[in-house]
């Protein structure tokens, strides 16, 4: 599976930005699709995960309120809606997916095999 994240820039504080990933599959019904980000110096972390069989979202508790995650199975795409964006949100954000047709995907990076190229999101006045 080979996926492209895609949509980081410059936006100010407070602003939005729109996230997508475009997967190389035909289909991406049965892979959970996960959002993280590594700011500099930091360790890569999960932003929003979305399971493939229920469509469950998850969100950190940074993000909870702010971002909203959404995935379109007939397009084999993702998303995710930054609202609210904060300098603490200035990172590379990365896509990412695992095939699990049931069941609980945690929202870790081991987690997931597969990882697009990131896009670097900066948030700054």
């Amino acid at each position: 599976v080979q996926l492209q994240a895609s949509g980081g820039g410059l936006v100010q504080p407070g602003g939005s930005l729109r996230l997508s990933c475009a997967s190389s599959r035909n289909t991406l019904d049965y892979y959970a699709i996960g959002w993280f980000r590594q700011a500099p110096g930091k360790e890569r972390e999960g932003v929003s995960c979305i399971n493939s069989h229920d469509g469950t979202v998850y969100y950190s508790d940074s993000v909870k309120g702010r971002f909203t995650a959404t995935r379109d199975n007939a397009e084999n795409t993702a998303a995710l809606r930054m609202d609210s964006l904060k300098s603490e949100d200035t990172a590379v954000y990365y896509c990412a997916a695992e095939f699990r047709p049931r069941g609980q995907t945690k929202c870790t990076v081991d987690e997931h095999s597969y990882w697009g190229q990131g896009t670097l999101v900066t948030v700054s006045s």
